[in-house]
C-alpha cells in the first residue's frame, strides 16, 4: 500500500533513499528529504506491507499532467519481488491523469516496469 510521507517517517525514508546512488552522502540525503518536506511539487510516498515500510518512491510534479519519478528504492531484502512495479502502478492509479517520466537515475528501472 502506498502512503504519503510524513515527518515521523523521516528515518525510514532516509534509510531507503540512501540505497539510491546519488543519496549516499548524509548532507545530500538531508537536502533531498527537506526538498520533499518543503516543496509541494516534490511528493514522497512509502510502500507499506503489513507493518513494515519496505519501499519508497518520490516524484516531481513537472507540469499540469507530467510527473517525473525522482527516486525509487526497495529494501534489499525485499527486492526482485515486484514491489517497485507495484509502487509505480499504485502511483499511476493515484494520479490517473498524469504521464510519468523517469529521470536519468530511474529510467532503466522504469523501462522494466512497462
Amino acid at each position: 500500500m502506498l502512503i504519503r510521507y510524513r515527518k515521523n517517517y523521516e528515518k525510514i525514508a532516509m534509510g531507503l533513499l540512501s540505497f539510491m546512488p546519488t543519496e549516499k552522502d548524509l548532507k545530500k540525503l538531508q537536502q533531498t528529504i527537506k526538498q520533499y518536506e518543503t516543496d509541494d511539487d516534490w511528493q514522497l510516498f512509502l510502500w507499506k506491507e503489513e507493518e513494515d515500510i519496505i519501499g519508497i518512491i518520490g516524484i516531481l510534479m513537472r507540469d499540469e499532467n507530467v510527473a517525473e519519478i525522482q527516486h525509487i528504492s526497495v529494501n534489499p531484502s525485499h527486492r526482485h519481488q515486484g514491489i517497485g512495479k507495484q509502487m509505480v502502478k499504485a502511483l499511476k492509479e493515484m494520479f490517473p491523469h498524469y504521464v510519468f517520466q523517469a529521470n536519468e537515475l530511474t529510467a532503466s528501472f522504469l523501462d522494466k516496469c512497462e
